[in-house]
């Protein structure tokens, strides 16, 4: 978690300041802010990449714990019905789809 707070404290303090700058130059309000965020957003890339990779390894880490807490177990009884729909449709061939019926009336 630090190194996330780390990462982004750092981008917004990066972008806050060049958006004062810039708006204390005279560029205009929104658009200094325009012009800040993607400064900001270039020099993080640039040269913020130890902290954006520790980052990303840190939300990396935590999704692959949320996906495994999320996991979901195999119901034995569905996987079971599903085999035997798997069977019954095999024993009954293949299904008339639309565009075979389509093909029918055309040529009729």
């Amino acid at each position: 978690m630090r190194d996330v707070l780390v990462y982004s404290v750092i981008r917004l303090a990066l972008f806050g300041a060049l958006w004062w700058v810039l708006a204390n130059v005279g560029v205009g309000f929104y658009l200094a802010g325009i012009i800040a965020a993607l400064i900001a957003m270039l020099v993080s890339i640039l040269f913020f990449g130890s902290p954006r990779e520790r980052a990303a390894e840190r939300w990396q880490q935590a999704d692959e714990r949320r996906r495994e807490r999320r996991k979901t177990k195999r119901d034995e009884d569905a996987d079971e019905e599903d085999a035997l729909v798997g069977e019954e449709s095999a024993e009954s061939g293949p299904a008339e789809t639309a565009s075979d019926r389509q093909a029918d009336q055309q040529q009729d």
